[in-house]
């Protein structure tokens, strides 16, 4: 029998979600813990990032508490154009009040048409067709299938560090075996290489067997940024042994890295798929698009009879494709794409100053508003005690001691780049401004300055969790 609390609340019309929310503000956790992932919400309570957020706006959020906080993950880069855009936002109101249909499926939509239209203006070479889906993942899963299909071989060749996705497809091309672990095998002829190593790619390409070759023009995990050349080069002998160069945009495209796609700071450069999502709706709605030139595609779509032979129930839904209208207009309107190389290099460089000063602190890596920030061992005795200490508790633990405290005392939302490395990612809305700029840099020196001081209340924190990951470990 349900309690009132169950019951779903009504006003006219039906359910009152406005209530709902209300009804259960709070809950997050206890929800979470009882239907959908207690691991993940144990890991969260661990590091204190069991916040509610209650509000979205631009690039902050506001807790159950009211507490205001400044978001440098944006969803995983999902939310480029910051929370609840006001033009986006109208656009789809705009939308919904026209009762425009969707999804008839036996039809071509009017709005997947301009919408391709629109991105294929802003692509770098000649890419003539555009798939529509639902997320990166699911276009990493097309540009498998347009590959095999289209070269007629069936490798797949893809970096160490790479992410791609989690589906099976895709994470068959995972270069951490954190996320592989447990969901073995895998697909065949899937191999993976040294990142930014033309001499391992020609390797597996000479045995004639590759179908493509796919990558992130930035690595996401470690925000690993290639050498100067190297992606132009790896096209060009894609297309010397007749397999494709599959560029990754999922996180990197719609402007992030200060270009509209990051493989353009190679200059002219001819990729054969490009691959965006997150952005792409104004975080919205999900949305992939898989781009490609015309010959690919009529080697997959090659008759009437073959003309779904590639296809996804929600492909095309028209109030995604609003949303991606929208977010384009807005990009271009705001100029944002400017504004993201700009902020980044004030943001890069005020970092690098900081390396002089502060011991764990290595590198910092940049392309427009994609970061990474990298620690490494100190020199000092005492601090090369404090590294030891923590590694040996846990390899991926070490950044905790920023990003906890970038969030509690800080209020600022950050992550950890990857499993087992030292460096911590910043993906900012591209509407952020200098003063939110400036809110970061004040509040990673004070925790750079807590972090040097060993022992201290960072390093507490640090020893508590990896005592508690030990103890999970030996269970």
């Amino acid at each position: 029998m349900q309690t009132d609390s169950e019951v779903l609340p009504q006003r006219s019309g039906g359910l009152d979600i406005c209530a709902l929310i209300e009804q259960h503000e709070g809950r997050n956790y206890e929800l979470h813990a009882e239907h959908i992932n207690p691991a993940n919400v144990r890991t969260l309570q661990t590091i204190g990032f069991d916040r509610c957020y209650v509000r979205g706006e631009g690039p902050y959020l506001w807790d159950i508490e009211g507490t205001k906080y400044l978001d440098f993950l944006s969803g995983y880069g999902v939310f480029g154009l910051g929370r609840n855009h006001p033009d986006v936002r109208r656009v789809l109101i705009d939308f919904l009040n026209t009762d425009y249909p969707s999804l008839v499926k036996m039809e071509a939509p009017m709005l997947s048409g301009l919408l391709a239209q629109e991105l294929k203006k802003r692509m770098p070479n000649q890419l003539d067709m555009v798939f529509f889906g639902n997320s990166g993942a699911d276009g990493v899963e097309t540009a498998i299938k347009y590959a095999k299909c289209a070269t007629g071989k069936p490798g797949i060749i893809y970096c160490e560090k790479a992410f791609h996705g989690l589906t099976s497809g895709a994470l068959s091309l995972n270069g951490d075996e954190n996320f592989r672990s447990g969901f073995a095998p895998f697909m065949p002829d899937c191999r993976a290489i040294p990142f930014n190593d033309l001499e391992a790619l020609e390797a597996e390409l000479l045995k004639g067997d590759v179908a493509g070759f796919i990558v992130e023009p930035v690595q996401g995990k470690g925000v690993n940024i290639p050498s100067p050349g190297y992606l132009y080069e790896a096209a060009a002998l894609c297309h010397k042994h007749g397999a494709l160069f599959i560029d990754d945009e999922v996180q990197t495209g719609m402007g992030r890295a200060g270009r509209f796609l990051a493989i353009e700071h190679e200059g002219e450069i001819d990729p054969d798929i490009v691959i965006l999502s997150k952005a792409l709706s104004g975080g919205y709605i999900p949305i992939s698009a898989v781009l490609c030139k015309k010959w690919i595609h009529d080697k997959v779509f090659s008759s009437m009879q073959r003309s779904v032979v590639h296809s996804s129930t929600f492909s095309q839904g028209n109030f995604a494709m609003a949303a991606g209208l929208a977010a384009l207009d807005v990009i271009d309107r705001y100029d944002l794409i400017a504004k993201a190389e700009k902020l980044g290099d004030f943001l890069g460089h005020a970092l690098q100053a900081m390396i002089p000063r502060f011991e764990f602190l290595h590198e910092v890596r940049w392309r427009g508003l994609m970061m990474g920030i990298e620690f490494g061992p100190p020199h000092s005795l005492g601090l090369k005690t404090a590294w030891k200490l923590i590694h040996t508790m846990d390899k991926s633990l070490f950044p905790q001691a920023a990003i906890i405290p970038l969030l509690d005392k800080h209020h600022i939302i950050t992550q950890i780049a990857g499993h087992h490395i030292d460096v911590i990612k910043l993906l900012p809305p591209l509407v952020i401004s200098e003063d939110d700029v400036q809110w970061f840099l004040g509040a990673f020196e004070d925790v750079l300055i807590q972090m040097h001081r060993f022992p201290g209340p960072a390093w507490d924190v640090l020893t508590d969790i990896g005592r508690m990951a030990l103890t999970h470990r030996a269970r």
